[in-house]
């Protein structure tokens, strides 16, 4: 199915306003198949029926869009299709569903959504909402699972004629095999707390790993200083770097694959430093695997405007930690790897933007405070631009 067979579906005013908005129709083939998939759900009507909108808040929790993470016409066709139920409802009842109100109201206020919005009056006028007394969103932990006790010596003489050699290798030293296991897991538990380059960082004060239960929190994103200490054109694809970027690992250096050919000339890329972000799925890009992504800021016209790479502080080392300024963010842990169903990255990063002091940052959607993008010496700058978004 087309992404023009699925719009020929929509019934006025709603074809109208997916076509006035001229909104994405999908950046690569499978993006373009799924937003004709929507289109078609939304065509039949049974998406935003009300008894489907426990469905849909479910579906929407983690995402800020419906497809990928930039806007598509599945997002145009999804606000259009929810404007004559959401305007009929009370507030109480927009509480009911958060993250379908609070997707609303976000698609609802990109630009070119509010200006096919505008001419489709009064079919699609503005919806208000008190998003400030909205109740928080109650999330559902798995509790932790008790530890079975072991059995006894005496129960598992199996287990003992299996493993002679650790148990020789205890006798001299009087400890049994237990405690010797013991021992290992304290020193692992020590070992998953450092910052800054893999110092052990000691105290109370030290949190552990987030988990990606939940609503996205910035501080799962796992982001460090790199230095590129190589980088070439992609030989299959005009648009691509090839870099080979410092991160302070024992490995090595790590390839990453970069879309900024026509926007960052080679000689710019060479040996500079950067913020990357490091626990992304490493992902096959024209048959070169890419293991992280550099951060950059594209202007607030758009990437016609110009990309700069979101500069670290002077004197700053590869491997060093970046992070986000505020008391719930600076002390965790990110995750290992993101999952990328749970599309993380995505449901954060349209709240990056630089300040008017060119100082990267992270806007928080809800509450609108400002947290500062920064490593322990100071906060990453793009070079000039002011309100521009970063990915």
């Amino acid at each position: 199915m087309t992404y023009e067979a699925s719009l020929s579906k929509l019934h006025s005013p709603l074809k109208e306003l997916v076509t006035n908005a001229q909104a994405d129709p999908g950046k690569t083939d499978v993006d373009q198949l799924e937003v004709a998939n929507w289109i078609d759900k939304v065509a039949a009507g049974d998406v935003v029926k009300p008894d489907s909108l426990s469905d849909l808040e479910s579906l929407l929790v983690p995402r800020t869009y419906i497809v990928s993470n930039y806007l598509t016409a599945a997002d145009v066709a999804l606000y259009g299709a929810l404007h004559p139920t959401l305007s009929q409802l009370q507030p109480a009842q927009h509480h009911g569903t958060p993250a379908v109100t609070r997707y609303f109201d976000h698609i609802q206020a990109h630009p070119s959504v509010q200006a096919a919005a505008q001419a489709s009056l009064p079919a699609f006028a503005a919806v208000s909402f008190d998003l400030e007394s909205a109740p928080k969103i109650e999330r559902k932990q798995e509790l932790p699972r008790k530890k079975e006790k072991a059995p006894k010596p005496a129960e598992q003489p199996a287990v003992e004629e299996k493993a002679p050699a650790a148990a020789s290798s205890n006798a001299g030293a009087g400890q049994p095999p237990k405690e010797k296991k013991e021992k290992k897991e304290k020193k692992k538990d020590v070992a998953s707390v450092v910052e800054d380059g893999g110092k052990k960082k000691g105290g109370a004060a030290a949190r552990a790993p987030v988990e990606d239960a939940g609503e996205p929190v910035p501080s799962m994103i796992d982001m460090r200083v790199g230095h590129i200490i190589d980088v070439k054109k992609h030989p299959d694809a005009d648009g691509l770097y090839i870099e080979q970027i410092d991160l302070g690992e024992e490995t090595g250096p790590r390839t990453v694959v970069s879309g900024l050919v026509n926007y960052i000339p080679i000689e710019e890329m060479r040996d500079k430093y950067l913020v990357a972000i490091c626990n992304l799925k490493p992902a096959a890009m024209r048959g070169v695997k890419s293991f992280a992504m550099v951060l950059a800021a594209s202007s607030k016209e758009g990437k016609g405007g110009g990309v700069e790479l979101i500069r670290p502080p002077a004197g700053s080392k590869p491997g060093e930690r970046v992070y986000f300024e505020g008391p719930e963010y600076e002390d965790a842990q990110p995750l290992s790897q993101m999952n990328p169903k749970k599309k993380i990255f995505e449901t954060i990063q349209p709240g990056f933007t630089t300040l008017d002091t060119r100082e990267a940052a992270w806007i928080n959607p809800v509450t609108k405070s400002v947290h500062k993008i920064r490593t322990k010496d100071g906060v990453c700058v793009a070079p000039t631009f002011v309100g521009a978004s970063l990915s």
